[in-house]
């Protein structure tokens, strides 16, 4: 069952920047500050295999035009002349 917490005594700096913050992620303070400590509480540790897993996932996906090195050089060199 979730816990209700009541903050006492914020600096003014730190509650304008979570209001903005809220409202640029369309959220209510309430969310924000949640999202806030469990970013600052739980933060994703991946062990190193799944981290390159994921970049060489985001790496293959990204592969859509099949250009070369060479070839992007020669196009570079034409939209120069």
């Amino acid at each position: 069952m979730p816990t209700t917490l009541t903050l006492k005594n914020i600096p003014d700096a730190v509650y304008e920047q979570l209001k903005a913050t809220a409202a640029l992620n369309r959220r209510s303070l309430n969310s924000e500050a949640i999202v806030c400590l469990e970013t600052a509480l739980t933060p994703g540790k991946l062990a190193p295999r799944e981290r390159l897993a994921r970049a060489r996932a985001l790496r293959a996906s990204l592969r859509t035009n099949g250009f070369d090195t060479d070839t992007l050089d020669a196009m570079k060199r034409q939209g120069r002349a």
